[in-house]
């Protein structure tokens, strides 16, 4: 390797009008890649995370919660399109469930939990979006509905920064001229840093008389405002916690908190951080027994001094993510994604520490299988715009045909079906459902080998369709 790459790089970007503190943060993952870094850890070298706080044992004076909420700012990270479900356009407009008539997206259920949190504590809560070019004007356009929602001397958003892919061969820009939006990747969600240090958003929360920040992602509505967690991790002195939760079935990827032999330090570890060997006893719950929210608090004084001493450019763990050149053609050359993890941050930070929170605080969408849980009679939106299980989530497996957002409407155009009885729902093949359909036990539908209905009114159950 020579110069070349990360010059031709560090060009792209400058040409593209990236903040600076990116093009740095970019150059030094650059330089780890280069020298055969793979961010790899190793299950040999860590200690299970164990015996945390429990958000449900907190005892804090509702004064001293009331007072950590006032001084507590919410940020959500904005920029995914849901390319996974064949979207073009953020994720959080999808509408996710119905009020009086009305179709709500997450974006209006999220700006309804801080309205209700305001109303009921006095809490000025700003809301913030770190959104991506390609999810900024529509937010804000969706957002403006909202007249009450800014608060003076904040902004509604600011945005994560892009970074070029690159040529595994050669770890040169690719070039792309079908579809230059393919040369382009977000650098993950540990832009927030380098995003948060060039728009000043930091300093101005603090100027503004906040002193923390709840940080979490835009497609996981469990997230709502807490003032107990917001007092307890005032009370807790740290600079940062993570929010961890109890591993279940359904929880086969994601990242956790792990400690260091070496030094004592709690880290983080992805999934692409680790090693094939490793994979299996990373997600058994006897050893590692949570997984990692993406919910995050900031002391933003520690913050700010931080990105102060490093312009930006945290010292994180690089994550290296090979894909190919055109996602849908596996045949295009292969390219190294360079990306980072916001949580990975517990080892910059001394003093960082965790919580157990339940499961209610981490409902996230990744694919129409978790939003056919959400959309049903599985949650009861309140009137303070949080979603409550009235049972434990059923364990949804839908086929292909229900990849894409488009077609899983097409399927569903009743809406859900009741899965308040269900413990599984696992649907090969293509089925459209009817109104009216109820989904009892371990349920299955087997692939009729052509499309197939079920009807109005029927139950599913682990024998198929009851009539």
């Amino acid at each position: 390797m020579s110069d070349r790459g990360l010059e031709l790089a560090r060009q792209k970007m400058t040409d593209a009008g990236v903040a600076p503190a990116a093009i740095d943060t970019f150059s030094r993952f650059y330089r780890l890649l280069e020298s055969g870094a793979s961010g790899l850890v190793r299950e040999d070298d860590v200690e299970p995370l164990r015996d945390l706080p429990r958000h449900a044992d907190l005892d804090i004076d509702p004064d001293e919660a009331a007072a950590a909420l006032a001084k507590t700012a919410i940020i959500k990270l904005n920029g995914g399109l849901g390319t996974s479900m064949g979207m073009d356009r953020a994720k959080s407009l999808l509408p996710v469930r119905e009020r009086d008539g009305e179709r709500l997206t997450f974006l209006d259920v999220l700006v309804g939990q801080v309205r209700a949190a305001r109303a009921a504590t006095g809490a000025r809560l700003p809301l913030i979006l770190m959104n991506s070019f390609r999810t900024q004007d529509d937010s804000l356009a969706a957002l403006g509905r909202y007249d009450d929602l800014a608060v003076d001397g904040l902004p509604l958003d600011f945005l994560q920064n892009r970074e070029p892919r690159l040529l595994a061969d050669t770890l040169e820009p690719l070039e792309w001229p079908d579809d230059p939006e393919l040369e382009w990747c977000p650098p993950g969600h540990g832009d927030l840093y380098p995003a948060l240090h060039a728009a000043g958003v930091v300093r101005a929360l603090l100027d503004a008389g906040f002193r923390y920040a709840s940080v979490s992602n835009s497609d996981n509505l469990g997230a709502a405002p807490d003032a107990a967690i917001a007092g307890w991790f005032a009370a807790s002195g740290a600079p940062y916690a993570a929010e961890m939760s109890r591993k279940t079935p359904a929880d086969v990827k994601g990242g956790q908190l792990v400690v260091r032999k070496a030094d004592g330090r709690i880290v983080q570890r992805e999934t692409a951080q680790t090693h094939p060997d490793d994979l299996d006893v990373s997600l058994d719950p006897e050893r590692h027994p949570y997984f990692h929210t993406n919910n995050l608090w900031f002391d933003l004084e520690a913050l700010a001094a931080e990105l102060e001493r490093t312009g930006g450019v945290l010292e994180l763990p690089l994550i290296r993510n090979e894909k190919t050149a055109d996602p849908a053609d596996p045949a295009t050359p292969k390219v190294v994604q360079i990306e980072s993890a916001m949580g990975a941050a517990v080892a910059v930070f001394e003093g960082a520490t965790a919580i157990e929170v339940g499961r209610e605080r981490f409902l996230p969408v990744k694919t129409t299988n978790d939003l056919l849980v959400l959309r049903s009679d599985v949650y009861e939106l309140t009137d303070a715009f949080r979603l409550v299980a009235r049972v434990p989530a059923p364990l949804v497996r839908l086929s292909g045909a229900y990849k894409t957002i488009g077609r899983f409407d097409e399927r569903f155009p009743s809406g859900a079906p009741s899965l308040v009885g269900a413990r599984s729902l696992t649907v090969e093949g293509d089925w459209t459902f009817g109104s009216g359909v109820v989904v009892e036990g371990d349920a299955a539908l087997p692939d009729a080998d052509e499309p197939a209905t079920v009807p109005d009114g029927a139950r599913v159950t682990g024998e198929g369709v009851q009539a």
